[in-house]
């Protein structure tokens, strides 16, 4: 279970990595999943980055992200081939070595052995992890993921990347769970616009989003109401059902 304190801010960003991602060949499915996740958990995704398999741009990324937020997750570049270059990135960006970490030297070899299947040097690839790394386990295809300093580093392929994440959210330390509630306003977004960002500045403990709706002849919109605490939601939902009510006068 994930440790949570109360009154606690927690923060993460993702770093999605990997040209067929920025050329459109592949669309990413692990965004959307890490943010339910941790949401679930009192952790809020701040940030989502994707760059392109340069070993700068990936350094550059995680040193930036990693400074800012709590913690950091990546996705790709973790496999066998040429391009799979995160974990020499990653280590690049601490600043510490890497080479084929026996254990998962260990792990890697025992499964291909147990398949008859080669254990070829580029299956051997995805042994390499930086120095005083922690193993993420990867019951799929036994490749492992690694930790280092607060970057959580996982692979790309969404069910892999899934199960990894689900061996790394219990050691997670979880802040206050946000809380959300909505209203139905059967007004555009241009009519209540300006009213609207005046209850956003008188409740600042609160985020208030405006998302709009067209069913083929009028427009509505859905005003959600987020925040950490259920009273602040309910005092800024009573202003913005008073403005409704003027509305209708």
């Amino acid at each position: 279970m994930t440790n949570r304190d109360a009154d606690t801010i927690v923060t993460a960003a993702m770093l999605a990595i990997g040209d067929e991602l920025l050329s459109g060949r592949t669309r990413d499915k692990n965004i959307g999943h890490l943010a339910s996740a941790l949401t679930l958990q009192g952790i809020d995704l701040k940030e989502v980055r994707i760059v392109s398999d340069e070993t700068e741009e990936i350094v550059q990324a995680v040193n930036a992200l990693r400074k800012r937020y709590d913690y950091v997750f990546t996705s790709g570049g973790i496999g066998p081939t040429h391009d799979d270059i995160t974990a020499d990135s990653i280590a690049a960006a601490f600043k510490i070595p890497i080479d084929h970490d026996p254990r998962a030297m260990k792990l890697l070899e025992d499964y291909y052995a147990s398949r008859d299947i080669e254990f070829t040097t580029a299956r051997k690839r995805m042994a390499r992890i930086p120095h005083e790394a922690d193993l993420i386990d990867n019951p799929v295809s036994i490749a492992p993921g690694f930790i280092v300093g607060n970057v959580h580093v996982m692979a790309g392929v969404p069910s892999i990347f899934q199960a990894m994440l689900e061996n790394v959210l219990p050691a997670l330390k979880g802040g206050t769970k946000m809380l959300s509630e909505y209203v139905e306003c059967r007004h555009g977004e241009g009519t209540i616009g300006d009213r609207l960002g005046e209850i956003q500045q008188a409740h600042g403990q609160t985020a208030i989003g405006s998302y709009p709706k067209f069913d083929g002849k009028t427009y509505s919109t859905q005003i959600v109401v987020r925040g950490r605490d259920k009273q602040d939601i309910q005092r800024a939902i009573a202003d913005i059902q008073a403005m409704l009510d003027e509305l209708a006068d």
